[in-house]
Parts: C-alpha cells; structure tokens; sequence
C-alpha cells in the first residue's frame, strides 16, 4: 500500500522547471499566429521568408514568433548560405497541435 501512495505522490506533485515548461507550451499554443507556423512546419521545413509569404505575414512577426518557439525547443534551424530553414522539433506537441486542430474541424 505505501508503494501506491508514494507512486501517487509522485505523480501529483509537478517540478517548478517541468510547470513553466508546461504553461509556456500552452501559452504558445494559445496564439493564431504561432499556431499557424507550427501548423505550417508540420508538414515541412520552410525559411522565414517563405513562411512570412505563405502565411501573409511580416518577416519581422515570423521572426520573431520563431524566436519564441525555438526557445521553448518546438523548432529549429538549419542554415544554408545566409537562409535559415525552420522545421518542428517536438513531435508529441505536434501531434496534441494536430489532433487539436483535427478536433476542432470535426466536432
């Protein structure tokens, strides 16, 4: 018995680091603008410009939204000449982006 009560302990209990991470993760989530650049880099890879083209938006918005998902580790890079290429870099929040999306489209 005292094996699932610590087993539970353990579980409730969440790190400082592991709930920032968490509601940073949400809140990045919680904005269209970056929701539709993950959407787009799931699928494949594409550079600022492209994406800044695809989605109607400034360079300078996509810069600086990718520079808030490359800090929380949901994208990365790599370069090629002076051109950075964006791609995603965690699937599982990927896949909670889709199946949200796919949720929200077929309620």
């Amino acid at each position: 018995m005292a094996d699932k009560e610590q087993e539970k302990s353990q579980i409730e209990q969440l790190d400082e680091e592991t709930l920032f991470i968490v509601s940073q993760t949400f809140k990045a989530l919680g904005d269209p603008t970056r929701i539709r650049i993950l959407h787009l880099l799931a699928h494949k890879e594409h550079s600022v410009n492209e994406i800044a083209e695809n989605l109607s938006l400034l360079q300078s918005t996509v810069s600086h939204q990718l520079r808030f998902l490359k800090n929380l580790r949901l994208v990365k890079y790599r370069r090629e000449g002076t051109t950075l290429y964006y791609s995603m870099d965690d699937e599982h929040v990927m896949n909670v982006l889709e199946q949200t999306i796919y949720h929200a489209q077929h309620h």
